[in-house]
């Protein structure tokens, strides 16, 4: 995080003169800097104090002074990196945290004060407003520095975190912007020099009267010491001066908390599953890559003791002893542990992990003779051409240096590292060599395939040419080329600020051509181009591991994020269009080329970056190389033309292919393509009619079809343009295909499906309306046909949007009918209702659906289905039919003795209310069915009263034919009569059998229900008396029940 100069000059500018002192204000006047101060810069950061002082016997004090002035940090930039984090904040949020920030408003708000600078130390007070309600707080801040190096800082506030707090930033800051206002004192020793014994003896006693709580044991033990003639400190010449600055033999380098790292990395290691924690260690990450960048030990230092916690983390044991693998979110933080290790080495080994290729480090250098030419400059002497060893080329034909030896990702690793290390221009230049290496492979593999071009394509299939892909490699070896070509063609953006309170917006990044040196007519950002799409079109094995594969997954999508970021001019749209016809050309060695190997990992997200990008440009090679990249070779091998998918609405990988753990997510890149294609291409029906094809060829996802099916749809019909109606037909048929895929799949989605297959076929017009109703019985199940495409096809809303003329509409109606009896025929349980609504309009249909009905009933159509088929026919002003229904159901029926709450009583009862609001004559010719299938004595005796109520016809769907109720002793009733009393005398004794002492109050209940029934009879009292009797005697071991029913009935 590196402050701009723009925003040094904001709110509290920084003069020139108070930056560099007195040198600047000279400059400032136009006389040239004080050779004392030019020597005195040097010397201050070069040398330690002690140095200087050993060289020469005698330094001028004011040239104590300046080296001692110029010793303290002149730039802002060290100051803001050990004070920031180490990424930048998310978009829209501010940075009012970071402690840089803070620090430069406490500056600006005038916190500083009471700055001293004794020798290589500085002092100060830091004023920090309280919150509301609360005092001001006072930090008192101590730094000292050595050679432009801030060496230890110390602050009231306590401050427990990896970076220096507000407080050590905005007095650093004070001492770097306001440097001739600081107080300048030589280090104390050389003050104490000047002073006699009574003016040491003075301030000594005035030192320890002022910190005498602090200092008195101190002081006391020290003069004990000094006292004492064989004491250590007598020994010693001379006494420590913390001002005095660094010894030689002391290291150089800035403040660094080592043990608050180690505690930090720790305690995040162990929150590990957090996403905060994970963030936090990147960060940290991204901290050490920017003090590398800037040349700082402390990298190497902080990498060191993160790597240190670790391998102390007490997870790795438990994972080996349990063997179990790694969190993905642990294995990711493991990898950048193991991709910083690499870049401080630089070194790679294949097929090794984690640590393994850091470890193998060692075994290269950077001592070859031939390297270090090419990082020393962009000539490379009169010989343009040459080998190394007589057999290793080390140019090109075209005289451009190579970089052969190693493997790629070796080599893209040492670029990654000299970028990393503050090397850029090297960076460009091991780059250049090594794309100039590529170039040339890529030459001797066309040449060799055109020689067995014939040979590959009869076999149809290839062998993978590389095990190992450079997209998701642990050292990302496309990722460094492609950052380090970029960031030299970025343009810098003036604006860009650390100040919350001006905002954080999203720019967009903006990159410039930059001629490669040694190569007229080419730029790094051509590079950069050539480079990630060779990368990213590299046919390669799938890897194993869900890690592995969601790895080649992301590092693709950041390396189109690169891409997307570059604008397109036409330079770099002809790089495009070559670059695409090599891969189309690429034969084995290319993911787009005519033969893949049957893992190899797909091409569709790089193809869509691909497609939309040379669409403008070049339609036909944009559609080319689109269509060529929508197979999937382990699909294809898997499921031959027509055979359909096994899990019609999810991804295969759980059911076939376990090892390809991201196969859903390769489907659905693979749909995304398809669907850029279908939108791009309407209104061209050649290339719509080539992506149908290959959709139907390739796409083995039901739900995916459906959704590209979907995307179609709307895409054709606008809202304020006329519909693509090829586009619509298109929709349609992948429409068609998810039905015919799926009809033998029932899911929740399928009534979606219909009801939108049968919209579409709505835009179409009436004829592709017709026609799915037609062709229903490949298309749909019965119930679907009758209930969804029948109903909806002919709905008023359907009608009015297809505007037909009345022969039409008869027609469609006529198609939907017909559609409806053929359902009910193949499936009457679920159809016949809705057919004979839908037939309602029509006497014949209807007959016919009623008599589809009729027949089903003699084919087992079960009785609750008939009731409902019964009742609709008494809405629909049929009683009759619905009488004739009601009886084919109670002909099915059977209600035991017990089931006095059978779901059908509801249904008994209305059929019974039917029969007799019909007459006398319907009500006799039920009663034997309600003997038969009823048994149930509280539900017979429940009709009996029912119909004793009224007389029969007088409801108003039957004839006036009685005038007064029905006796329950006359026929037809009487016969119901007897059933009833007999069926309570049955489930009497069933009841008994096994009746325990808590349901007798239950049982006295229904013995006087059964008292009410017998009493219907001329002779009923007699009859219950004969039938408790009876009772009493067969059941008198119950005397506590036969006492109950004395006490009630006597």
């Amino acid at each position: 995080m590196e402050p701009p100069a723009a925003k040094r000059s904001r709110g509290c500018p920084a003069e020139p003169d108070e930056r560099d002192a007195g040198a600047g204000a000279a400059r400032g006047q136009g006389r040239p800097e004080a050779l004392l101060d030019l020597s005195a810069k040097r010397v201050a950061e070069s040398w330690a104090f002690e140095q200087v002082e050993e060289r020469f016997s005698r330094v001028p004090e004011p040239v104590q002074k300046r080296i001692v002035f110029w010793s303290f940090p002149r730039s802002e930039r060290e100051i803001c990196m050990y004070s920031s984090l180490g990424y930048p904040p998310p978009e829209g949020e501010h940075d009012a945290r970071v402690p840089f920030t803070r620090g430069l408003h406490l500056l600006q708000s005038g916190a500083v004060d009471r700055v001293l600078q004794v020798g290589f130390h500085l002092s100060g007070n830091i004023h920090e407003p309280g919150g509301p309600g609360e005092p001001e707080r006072l930090y008192h801040v101590s730094i000292s520095f050595d050679r432009c190096k801030i060496t230890s800082v110390s602050c009231g506030c306590d401050n427990r975190d990896l970076f220096y707090c507000a407080h050590v930033v905005a007095l650093s800051l004070y001492r770097i912007r306001h440097a001739r206002q600081v107080e300048l004192r030589l280090p104390i020793s050389e003050t104490l020099s000047q002073m006699n014994r009574d003016q040491l003896q003075k301030f000594v006693q005035y030192l320890i009267s002022a910190h005498h709580t602090e200092v008195l044991p101190t002081a006391q033990r020290l003069a004990d010491e000094i006292l004492l003639l064989g004491s250590e400190i007598n020994l010693v010449h001379g006494a420590p001066d913390p001002t005095a600055g660094a010894g030689i033999e002391d290291a150089n380098c800035w403040h660094l908390d080592e043990e608050q790292i180690q505690e930090q990395v720790k305690q995040l290691l162990s929150n590990g599953g957090y996403y905060g924690a994970s963030q936090q260690l990147r960060s940290m990450f991204s901290k050490v890559r920017e003090m590398l960048r800037m040349r700082d030990s402390n990298g190497a230092r902080m990498l060191i003791l993160m790597t240190e916690q670790f391998l102390q983390d007490p997870r790795l044991a438990l994972w080996r002893q349990q063997g179990a693998g790694m969190t993905d979110k642990c294995r990711q933080l493991w990898d950048e542990l193991g991709s910083e290790e690499e870049e401080e080495v630089a070194a790679t080994s294949p097929r090794h992990t984690v640590f393994g290729r850091a470890l193998l480090a060692g075994e290269l250098h950077w001592n070859d003779a031939y390297l270090q030419r090419i990082l020393a400059s962009d000539s490379y002497g009169p010989s343009l051409t040459g080998s190394v060893g007589g057999d290793k080329p080390t140019f090109d034909p075209q005289g451009r240096p190579l970089w052969l030896g190693e493997p790629f990702p070796t080599a893209c690793a040492r670029v990654d590292t000299l970028r990393a290390h503050g090397y850029p221009r090297q960076a460009l230049r091991l780059a250049s060599a090594i794309i100039n290496t590529l170039r040339l492979q890529r030459r001797h593999q066309l040449e060799s395939y055109k020689q067995q071009k014939k040979e590959l394509l009869q076999k149809g299939s290839t062998c993978i040419t590389n095990s190992e892909g450079w997209v998701g490699h642990p050292l990302d070896p496309i990722g460094c080329l492609c950052r380090a070509l970029l960031e030299a063609c970025r343009l810098e953006e003036e604006t860009l600020t650390l100040y919350p309170d001006s905002g954080l917006e999203k720019r967009k990044v903006a990159y410039q051509h930059v001629p490669v040196p040694g190569s007229p007519g080419e730029s790094y950002l051509v590079l950069a181009l050539e480079v990630a799409l060779l990368g990213l079109g590299q046919q390669r094995a799938l890897p194993e591991g869900l890690y592995a594969q969601d790895k080649v997954v992301r590092n693709e999508e950041q390396l189109l994020a690169l891409l997307e970021e570059v604008e397109l001019d036409e330079r770099l749209v002809q790089v495009l269009r070559k670059q695409a016809g090599l891969l189309l050309e690429g034969g084995p060695f290319s993911g787009f080329g005519e033969v893949l190997f049957r893992e190899s990992v797909p091409m569709h997200t790089c193809a869509r970056y691909l497609f939309t990008a040379l669409l403008p440009h070049d339609p036909d090679l944009a559609y080319r190389l689109a269509l060529r990249a929508m197979r999937l070779p382990v699909l294809e091998t898997a499921f031959p033309a027509g055979e359909p998918h096994p899990s019609p609405l999810d991804s295969i990988m759980s059911n076939r292919f376990p090892r390809w753990f991201i196969l859903g997510h390769l489907e659905t890149r693979q749909c995304e393509l398809a669907s850029t294609m279908l939108t791009a291409a309407k209104g061209d029906p050649k290339w719509l009619h080539a992506v149908l094809g290959s959709i139907q060829q390739n796409i083995h996802s039901p739900a995916l079809l459906f959704k590209l099916a979907q995307d179609a749809c709307k895409t054709a019909t606008p809202v304020s343009a006329p519909p693509d109606t090829t586009l619509l037909g298109i929709a349609l048929e992948l429409g068609l295909q998810v039905m015919r895929m799926t009809l033998n799949i029932m899911t929740w989605r399928r009534r979606e499906m219909v009801r939108w297959l049968v919209s579409c076929a709505t835009e179409i017009g009436p004829q592709a309306l017709m026609n799915i109703m037609q062709n229903w019985y490949s298309l749909f199940t019965p119930v679907e046909a009758a209930t969804i495409v029948a109903v909806t096809g002919t709905t008023h809303a359907t009608l009015l949007r297809l505007q037909l003329d009345t022969p039409r509409r008869e027609e469609l109606w006529a198609c939907a009918r017909t559609l409806a009896l053929q359902c009910a025929m193949k499936d009457p349980q679920n159809c016949a209702l809705p057919a004979l609504t839908l037939c309602e309009k029509n006497h014949s249909a209807f007959e016919a659906a009623y008599q589809i009905v009729l027949d089903a009933a003699a084919g087992g159509l079960g009785h609750a289905h008939l009731f409902t088929v019964a009742r609709y026919m008494e809405h629909r002003g049929l009683p009759l039919r619905a009488y004739k229904l009601a009886t084919l159901a109670l002909a099915q029926l059977s209600i035991a003795f017990n089931q006095d709450s059978h779901p059908a009583v509801n249904d008994v009862l209305w059929a019974c209310s039917l029969s007799h609001s019909l007459g006398r004559h319907e009500l006799s010719a039920i009663v034997p069915l309600i003997i038969r299938s009823i048994h149930c004595a509280p539900m017979l005796s429940d009709i009996l009263r029912r119909w004793t109520l009224s007389a029969p016809g007088l409801g108003p769907l039957g004839a006036r034919r009685a005038t007064k109720p029905l006796g329950a002793d006359r026929a037809p009733l009487c016969q119901l009569l007897d059933a009833a009393v007999t069926a309570y005398i049955t489930t009497s004794h069933s009841r008994l059998t096994h009746i325990s002492p808590r349901h007798y109050g239950d049982f006295i209940e229904f013995l006087g229900k059964a008292r009410e029934t017998f009493l219907l009879a001329p002779d009923g009292h007699l009859q219950f008396a004969q039938f408790l009797e009876n009772l009493k005697q067969t059941y008198k071991g119950k005397k506590k029940l036969m006492l109950l029913v004395r006490e009630r009935f006597g």
